[in-house]
């Protein structure tokens, strides 16, 4: 995954997202009870082809310097067979890349030699559980726990840098403490809190409250002293309201607010800073955002991204409703897009999981 630090310097996100991700395919071993593709065993006959996919990359290039960062995802980018064929391809175009395997049988040592061979930047891993028995539970595959643990432990034996993804759900938010524990045993560049999204199979799990994401969020601010490796959140920039009340009533600087991780996230949203491709070729705002707003089948990337009329708006804070749509803190944060739509079929409602009412906020310009 990229660095977030300082990777936005510099863009402006209406022009150039900061993320591609990639779903290069549907097809997946696992049945994972949150899975937003809701996988299948086998590939969807109309996935883009080898020679689409290489078209597609040349239009990720068209957004032009600074170029966004490439993240596969799936299912299983594993399952493509010519997965290595195309990261060669991505990277000779100048492109980073970095992949988001399942813990199946195929994410051997072997495979891992090879994504560091083909210049994979990083490692994305899930893991959603502290014991196997937690983790299975959640990914619906015996098993699964040891394949990632295994993989994290190989990853760090070849130098190959790991995020590791934590679903942030009522069935999981009493372990979290206990996955910080574990994971403060590997070498881990970044750990990214997803707070689950009722879309696809996560509709069968339950979100948290706000009062129980205020709490969590208030527990990763603190975690971040200390931590050895970076924290995000993922479908939670409400967060960036909190870490930053919290270094103004500590007294921080601007220029250590500046250094801080969670300023490499300000402003990047579903749909600013972050753009979804399926294994189909549509192209939406995000991954749990489903409003298909083109396909880079018949039209550019970059075209949909800078001037489709949901992405324009997506682009605007001031156009969203309800408290999002007046809040000072609008273009930090401008809350979770996803989420607004998967409670009110609306993409630019407010997101239910933060509480703030907006008003004057006393903090330094940065």
């Amino acid at each position: 995954m990229p660095s977030h630090r300082n990777h936005g310097i510099g863009r402006d996100y209406s022009r150039s997202p900061m993320i591609v991700y990639w779903e290069m395919t549907q097809a997946c071993a696992l049945s994972c009870k949150h899975c937003r593709a809701e996988a299948i065993p086998s590939p969807h006959p109309m996935e883009l082809t080898h020679l689409e996919s290489k078209e597609f990359l040349q239009q990720i290039v068209e957004f032009g310097d600074p170029l966004p960062h490439l993240i596969l995802t799936g299912g299983d980018p594993l399952s493509r067979h010519d997965l290595y064929e195309l990261i060669d391809h991505a990277c000779g175009l100048g492109l980073q890349v970095s992949i988001t395997p399942s813990a199946t049988p195929a994410l051997t040592a072997d495979a891992l030699d090879s994504l560091k061979r083909h210049r994979i930047q990083s490692l994305g891993l899930s893991i959603d559980g502290s014991t196997a028995q937690r983790h299975d539970a959640i990914r619906a595959v015996p098993g699964c726990f040891e394949r990632t643990v295994a993989a994290a432990q190989h990853a760090g034996r070849i130098g190959l840098p790991i995020q590791v993804n934590t679903l942030v759900s009522a069935e999981t938010a009493d372990d979290l403490p206990a996955i910080y524990q574990l994971l403060t045993t590997f070498p881990v560049m970044r750990w990214s809190l997803f707070f689950l999204i009722s879309v696809g199979r996560g509709k069968a799990l339950r979100e948290v409250s706000p009062e129980r994401g205020e709490e969590l969020m208030n527990w990763v601010f603190d975690l971040t002293a200390a931590a050895p490796f970076a924290i995000k959140t993922t479908e939670a920039p409400s967060y960036r309201r909190i870490a930053m009340n919290r270094m103004i009533a500590s007294h921080t600087s601007s220029a250590e607010m500046k250094s801080s991780s969670v300023y490499g996230g300000f402003q990047v949203r579903d749909g600013h800073g972050i753009v979804f491709v399926s294994h189909l070729g549509k192209v939406y705002p995000s991954g749990f955002l489903p409003l298909s707003c083109g396909d880079v089948r018949s039209s550019s990337l970059v075209e949909i991204y800078r001037d489709s009329p949901l992405f324009r708006a997506l682009h605007a804070p001031k156009q969203f409703q309800g408290k999002c749509g007046i809040c000072d803190l609008g273009q930090i944060c401008g809350g979770s897009r996803a989420r607004a739509f998967a409670h009110t079929g609306n993409p630019l409602a407010s997101d239910p999981l933060c509480l703030y009412e907006p008003g004057d906020l006393a903090r330094p310009a940065l």
